[in-house]
């Protein structure tokens, strides 16, 4: 097992149920107090193309319409968090996909009581890491 470089980082986008039930700064704050560091913030509107583009390998998946449509429905906040291991320890703070199965401690297990309204989104490899963030804030790169 290999540790991974303390300057690694990991794309998180507080998505539109959280923004509309006011969790931003409540999220946020789970992360700042696990230590990670926030590099990048802003809050937009996802436009049908760009959400194509983010979600690239669903477009053609029958759960991709609904998903598109909850995810251009409304603000959402993009996050850029680093630190050690980051993705990793993201994923870990916000559980598993569906609410309703996330164990309580993780932000979906807290907050969610849904597969799709599900409160982030959570880059899940070093390399969707990179196209993420790459995408969202290319200044970054």
């Amino acid at each position: 097992m290999s540790s991974s470089s303390p300057d690694e980082r990991t794309l998180v986008l507080i998505k539109p149920d959280a923004v509309r039930r006011g969790l931003v700064g409540e999220i946020i704050s789970r992360f700042e107090r696990k230590g990670l560091r926030l590099d990048a913030m802003v809050q937009r509107t996802l436009d049908e193309s760009f959400a194509d583009q983010h979600y690239a390998e669903h477009v053609d998946k029958p759960f991709y319409p609904p998903l598109k449509a909850f995810m251009t429905g409304g603000p959402l906040v993009a996050l850029v968090l680093s630190g050690d291991q980051v993705i990793e320890v993201v994923r870990g703070m916000i559980g598993v996909t569906d609410g309703r199965r996330a164990a309580a401690g993780t932000i979906r297990g807290d907050l969610s009581l849904s597969n799709r309204e599900n409160l982030v989104h959570a880059s899940d490899s070093v390399d969707s890491a990179k196209r993420e963030i790459g995408l969202w804030f290319p200044e970054l790169l």
